[in-house]
This record gives C-alpha cells, structure tokens and sequence, in this order.
C-alpha cells in the first residue's frame, strides 16, 4: 500500500460519503495534522475561499510549497445547498489537478449570538448540513455570549461533531475585566465539565493588541490552552506583510487563519459596477465586502478569462507567501510520512 492509500485511510467517513470512495484527495480532520507535525515549528495554514476561482492558486501553492493547507467557507449557513456546493467546488479544483497534498475544510468561525432555543436549533439543522457536506472543523465564534451563555451554547450544538468524531475550534466569549487570558480559561473549563473537548481556540488578532502583537499575552493564552490539551489558532485579518505570521509560530500558535488580504485581492477581480454593488451591500450588512463574495457569487456575473487568470496567479502569491512564513514548507510529506507509519491519531 501506497503512503498515498494509507492517508487516504484516515479520511473522515462524512467526507469520504460526500466525494466517493474513489477519491484520491487526502482530506483530513486536522486533528491527524496537528498530531503529526507535533515536533515541527510550524502553524498550519488555513485560507478563505471567497470565490472559486482562486482555488486553482491557493492549491497550487501549496503544491509549490509541499505544504498542508486548510480551506476555510466563511459562510457555511448563507443558505441550505452552500455547504456541499463548496466541498465539491473544492474537490473538483483538487481532482483536476491531481492534488495529493494533505488538505482539510473548515466551515465558519459561525457567529453563535444567542442561546434562545429557536437560535441554537436552527443552528444545529445548519451544523448537521456542514457535517454531511464533508467539513472535519467547525469554528464557532462565542464572542457575542457571556462565557455561561457561550458553554451553554456549545453544549447544545457540539452533537453533529461529537457523533462523527470531527474537530470543534471555538472562540472567546466576550472579554470582561478579568481579561482575555481569563475569558479563555472560564470558557475551556467549562467545557471540559460538560466533557466538550474543543480541538483549537481561535483568538482574533484585533485582541492580541492595539495594532501590535502583545507575544506575552498570546503565550499565556498558549499556555492557558495547552493546560486543557487544547491548540490555538489566530485569526489573521491584517493585510500587512505575511512575515509577520512567523511571530505566531513562535509563540506556540498551531493555526494560523489567515484572512487579511484575500478580501481586497478578490474584489478587484470583478468589474468596477460589480465591485460597487457588493461594497454597497457589504456597508448594509457591516461585513467586509471581499467577504461577502463568498456568498454572492453564485449570482454575480461570471468573471473573465483573464479576470479569472489574474485572480488565480494573486491567490498564489499570497498563499506562497503565507505557507512560507507559517512554516509549512515540506508539511505535506512530513504528515503523510507520519501518518502512513503510525496510522493517524492514536491518541
């Protein structure tokens, strides 16, 4: 058996119902990643798709790079048939070009806001969709709830997860004057009461410091997690240089979502009448407008070759850049040369 075949053997069932037994894309449940690249200074990369036509770039950099790679749908619940559509936008974009480059999908951060039972149930039908799409992460951003309202709101929602033994990443509720180091803590405590393991922490960069890293908070968060065998993962939204992802590797950060420049660098592929609708829509909504692509696209007009060409060759760039700067030069074969030795996950 191939090192390619015995990966193939760790994929998530969720996933491998959605895209076929036949499949020979490696998606993974990052759990399998973060176990195999334990020992390596490195953050795995995970990069929003916010239009389909930057797919060809983003995985071919991470050929390129023989890197991993995380896709991230930001917006998993605009309606019922998004979830597959993206899986199978993504599979479709690997099965062409024969990617066999370990990758794994993530749906939201999902913006939880409200523990009122018609909220949390209808965010549960969603979360069971994203299951059965092929996601193996699901981010829940608890920024909105207290940190009792945000372990209440977990425990009603984790059951899709829990039932399919994919990975959860949850963020802090709301900091209060105890801080965010304490915010953390509250909330991996009392999850770990309720026996909700989450697999990351995503911390925002925006609270990380005032336009600056404070490194010494994010290692305390590090520290704080780890206690609670939990990984942390920053979320990038800067769209300053990418050698600046470094200094999360070296604060112990296992993830990186790096966001920042993709929005901008996507917008522009459109015409300047389409560019101006979504922006004005985007104010409405209070969300970036390069993010509220991901949700428009379906029905905005479709880009150019050349659009598509130029929108292809930017997404490489700046995922190059990304990969080499979080350190995962080489993560692909590494992984896979774990893996396919120890089986996956034995922990």
């Amino acid at each position: 058996m191939s090192v390619l075949d015995k990966v193939l053997s760790l994929r998530p069932g969720n996933v491998v119902a959605r895209v076929g037994p036949g499949s020979r894309v490696p998606f993974l449940d990052p759990r399998e990643l973060l176990r195999a690249l334990e020992s390596t200074p490195m953050a795995l990369p995970c990069l929003p798709v916010l239009s389909k036509g930057a797919l060809p770039g983003l995985l071919g950099a991470a050929r390129a790079e023989d890197a991993v790679l995380g896709l991230m749908c930001p917006h998993p619940l605009a309606d019922r048939g998004a979830p597959e559509r993206f899986v199978m936008a993504v599979h479709a974009a690997a099965q062409e070009a024969e990617h066999t480059r370990p990758l794994f999908l993530q749906a939201g951060p999902i913006r939880v806001t409200s523990t009122d039972a018609d909220v949390l149930d209808a965010l549960q039908e969603g979360l069971f969709r994203v299951v059965d799409a092929g996601f193996a992460l699901v981010s829940l951003d608890l920024s909105r709830l207290t940190s009792y309202e945000a372990v209440e709101a977990v425990n009603a929602l984790v059951g899709p997860l829990k039932e399919r033994e994919l990975s959860l990443e949850v963020s802090p509720p709301q900091v209060s004057s105890g801080g965010l180091v304490d915010a953390c803590e509250t909330l991996l405590e009392g999850l770990s009461q309720w026996q909700v393991p989450p697999r990351l922490l995503r911390v925002p960069d925006a609270l990380l410091g005032d336009g600056e890293l404070d490194v010494e908070l994010l290692r305390q968060v590090v520290e704080t997690a780890a206690g609670k065998g939990v990984a942390v993962t920053v979320g990038d939204a800067s769209t300053g240089p990418s050698r600046g992802l470094s200094s999360y590797v070296a604060a112990g950060v296992r993830k990186v979502d790096r966001t920042g420049p993709f929005g901008p660098l996507t917008l522009r592929a459109w015409p300047p009448e389409v560019r101006e609708k979504v922006e004005a829509r985007a104010q409405a909504a209070a969300m970036p407008a390069g993010e509220l692509l991901s949700v428009l696209e379906e029905g905005l007009p479709p880009l150019s070759q050349g659009s598509r060409e130029t929108l292809e060759a930017l997404s490489f760039a700046e995922a190059t850049e990304a990969l080499g700067a979080l350190g995962a030069h080489r993560s692909a074969s590494v992984s896979m040369a774990f893996l396919a030795k120890t089986g996956g996950d034995l922990g």
